[in-house]
């Protein structure tokens, strides 16, 4: 026999599904519209994804980002060789084995980082205005789960 009450609280369960289509949500919507003022190139999202890993691995190989991302490793170097033209990411050959490559960011992918961060930034602190202040601050109290569940997710 259970020892809960039978009107004791029970802790909420996460619905990940309505969790996964809010983010999803959010995340197409923030891209969207806070590119307009930020006279930044458009990227695809998947070439996007690929300079994030990137910016945030320094010094990665083609290999590691194609694993991090699920994606085939042709189609990880068919779109590294896009954002190689555009001169955000640079590929250095290791001395003594030349067909190691690791992948760094440029001077200008870490502005245009800097830039689209600041803009997906002004586009969610705009929505949340119109938010209620406990609305508010029940995002702000979610934003370290949020975080680990992004970081469990990346590993």
């Amino acid at each position: 026999m259970d020892n809960i009450e039978p009107d004791a609280p029970q802790p909420q369960v996460v619905d990940p599904r309505a969790l996964a289509v809010a983010l999803i949500d959010i995340s197409s919507d923030v891209r969207r519209k806070s590119h307009e003022g930020t006279k930044v190139p458009l990227l695809p999202n998947g070439v996007l994804d690929i300079l994030r890993v990137i910016e945030d691995h320094p010094g990665i190989t083609v290999a590691e980002v194609a694993s991090r991302l699920d994606r085939q490793l042709s189609n990880v170097s068919t779109q590294l060789r896009e954002l190689v033209a555009r001169g955000l990411v640079t590929r250095t050959r290791d001395a003594a084995d030349k067909r190691y490559v690791t992948l760094h960011p440029t001077t200008e992918s870490l502005r245009i980082k800097t830039l689209l961060e600041a803009a997906w930034a002004g586009a969610l602190a705009g929505a949340a205005s119109e938010l209620l202040p406990a609305e508010q601050a029940q995002i702000q109290e979610s934003l370290p789960a949020l975080q680990r569940l992004a970081s469990i997710l990346g590993d």
